[in-house]
Parts: C-alpha cells; sequence; structure tokens
C-alpha cells in the first residue's frame, strides 16, 4: 500500500482506485486502514474488500471486481505470491502490469520468473495444501501473464530491492520520494531501537535463539525499544518485553513511515529484512544510521526452507548504505564479537513502557 503511493507520486498518477483485499490478521487489517486513509488524503478512491470474510465473499469479490479489470488500461499489483492476486491477474486484459515493491519477496519474485519457476515464497517448506492445489491453474496462468512475451508490453517493476529482472521487464527506482516529502525529518532519540522480525512465526528461527539475539544488540547498542513486525505473536513480543526490559512497539503504520515521522534512536537495528533496503532511503538526509545483524545458521530450525539460509544471507550482503553486524552473541551474557561496533547511547532505566 506504502509503494502504491510512492508509485503514484513518482508518475503523477492521478485517477487511481486502490483495492483492499483486506486480510484477517488483526495488525495488517489496522496498518491496512491507516494507509486507507493516507491514501484517501492524496486524492485517491479507496475500495474496501472483505475478500476473505466467509465462503461467499470470494465470489462477491470477484463477481465486483472484474468489471473494473476488464476495463482497466493498466493494473497495478502489490503482492504477485498471493493466490487471490494471481486468480485477480487471470480476469485482467490491462496491457500495462506493475508490481510494485513487496519487499524482500522482490528479490524472489524476480528469481523465480527468471527461472520460469513456480510463484511460492522463498520460507514455504513441504508440499502443497488443498488450496495451492485449487489455485495452482491460476498460478500458472499469472505466472505467464507476469513474464516477458512478444505480444505484450514490458511488464514494470517499482522497487528498491536490489534485483537483475529477466529482458522484458522494466525496473523503475523507488526513492521513497513521497515518504521524504510527507513525513519528517524526525527527531531523534539518544538510545537505539530494533527492528522485530517475524522469522520465528514463519518457522525459520528459533525463538529462543531469537530472543537471546535480541537481548544481545539491546545490550550491546544501547536500545531502548523494539518495534514489532505485524505478524509477531503477544507471546513472543510479551517474553522480549520482560526479559529484555525493551519498549515494545506495536506500529500503526509501516515502519517507513514511523521511522520518518519520529521520534527514532540515532541507530535502528534489524534482522535481515526489508527494512535494511528501505530504511536508509526513507531516512536519507537524517543522522540516523542503519545496521543489519546476520543470522547465525544454528539459529535456523529443522522446519526452515533449504533455501532459507543463502536467502536471509543475499538479503543482508546486498544492503546498501547499512553497518554489517556478525550475529549476535547465542548465549545470555557472552561478550560481543571482537571489532563489534560501540553502542551509540544508553538505555534510560526506569522510563520504559511494554506495549504489546
Amino acid at each position: 500500500m506504502l509503494n502504491v503511493l510512492e508509485w503514484a507520486y513518482r508518475e503523477q498518477a492521478t485517477d487511481l482506485t486502490v483495492v483492499v483485499l483486506a486480510p484477517r490478521d488483526p495488525m495488517t487489517r489496522g496498518q491496512l486502514r491507516r494507509m486507507a486513509e493516507l491514501a484517501r488524503e492524496e486524492g485517491f478512491s479507496v475500495r474496501w474488500e472483505e475478500a476473505r470474510g466467509g465462503a461467499a465473499a470470494p465470489l462477491r469479490t470477484i463477481g465486483g471486481l472484474t468489471p473494473r479489470l476488464r476495463r482497466a488500461g493498466r493494473v497495478v499489483i502489490g503482492d504477485p505470491f498471493s493466490r487471490y492476486v494471481q486468480l485477480l491477474l487471470t480476469l485482467t486484459s490491462a496491457r500495462d502490469l506493475v508490481v510494485v515493491d513487496d519487499g524482500t519477496a522482490t528479490m524472489e519474485f524476480v528469481t523465480q520468473l527468471a527461472n520460469g519457476e513456480s510463484l511460492v515464497r522463498w520460507h514455504r517448506h513441504g508440499g502443497r495444501g488443498p488450496r495451492d492445489l485449487l489455485f495452482a491453474p491460476c498460478a500458472a496462468a499469472a505466472r505467464r501473464r507476469l513474464a516477458p512475451g512478444r505480444r505484450r508490453r514490458a511488464v514494470a517493476l517499482f522497487t528498491s530491492m536490489p534485483v537483475d529482472p529477466p529482458p522484458g521487464i522494466a525496473t523503475l527506482s523507488n526513492e521513497f520520494a513521497w515518504t521524504r516529502r510527507r513525513f519528517g525529518p524526525p527527531r531523534l532519540t539518544r538510545g537505539a531501537d530494533i527492528v522485530g522480525t517475524s522469522l520465528v512465526e514463519t518457522g525459520v528461527v528459533d525463538p529462543d535463539r531469537y530472543l537471546t539475539a535480541v537481548a544481545a544488540l539491546a545490550r550491546d547498542h544501547g536500545a531502548t525499544r523494539y518495534f514489532a513486525h505485524r505478524r509477531e505473536s503477544a507471546t513472543k513480543l510479551h517474553r522480549i518485553a520482560t526479559e529484555t526490559g525493551l519498549e515494545v512497539v506495536r506500529p500503526d503504520l509501516p515502519l517507513e513511515l514511523i521511522a520518518r515521522r519520529g521520534p527514532v534512536g540515532r541507530l535502528v537495528l534489524s534482522f535481515p529484512s526489508t527494512v535494511v533496503h528501505t530504511l536508509p532511503l526513507a531516512l536519507a538526509g537524517t543522522e540516523v544510521g542503519v545496521a543489519v545483524c546476520d543470522i547465525d545458521p544454528t539459529w535456523l530450525t529443522s522446519k526452515a526452507s533449504p533455501r532459507a539460509e543463502g536467502f536471509l544471507s543475499g538479503v543482508t550482503g546486498t544492503a546498501r548504505a547499512v553497518r554489517r553486524l556478525p550475529a549476535a552473541p547465542s548465549t545470555p551474557g557472552a561478550e560481543p564479537p571482537h571489532g563489534a561496533p560501540e553502542a551509540t547511547g544508553t538505555p534510560d532505566s526506569g522510563k520504559k513502557r511494554n506495549r504489546y
């Protein structure tokens, strides 16, 4: 949703209808509601679809959107891995297709498209379920629709990710110009901030290893706040708050906007995720530094996809304008690795609030 607004700002698009296929997750819904407000403030029409609200919802949503999709000359999509989006792509004959940035998933999308592979999220592991098999024909048709071809105009990819798309994919650079114009510059705090990830929730990283790493980052860099990923569980966030003393904050907007609006720490610490690519752009011209902490292979669970280690390493290795930190100590109280950067601030003890 944020990147749709960024694309519209770059392309000076004015006649735009944004369709939200509302998810079930409450935190994601909340962020989308707030982003819908911003989109309306920019003069765009927003259509909120309860696409997953019961057995009849898919047919109702598809029936309502089909006439618009058939008339549209340009269609912009935000998640090419979504089975819903793949189904809707089969209903449009638009000559112009634009895929807007979906974070690190964009990197995997480009790789799979170039190799002619099925569009499957990088952390998925194992066989397909009944719903995957049901949507398989739509997925194949969507892949063909998104792939370059002689009889169709080039698909455009609007992204801030470091990608090397195949021939026929036009790349548009997302510099977060709308975000910088709309928000900030932020007020800076003395301490550092940690950005959470959903690597535990997706079964990639062991929860105890993750908690230990978060505690080590907080101790070594004087972090005071933990910005939760929208998919992080309440149980895990409660542990982080009680065992590390960090103030856990659930943002109501994407982190790029939260950081740009401020207040924000002079150092933002993250594990491999989208923000190590987007925050340096959103915070350009400020004194905020971004650092990324590697994921040690020993943190991965037995359920992690075989691609997990390589993918996460690629996310970190291709990040620009960030400090790269070694994996945090694996045991509580361990000394930071030799050469680790010094802390940029000290926790403001006694003034932390836990919100999860």
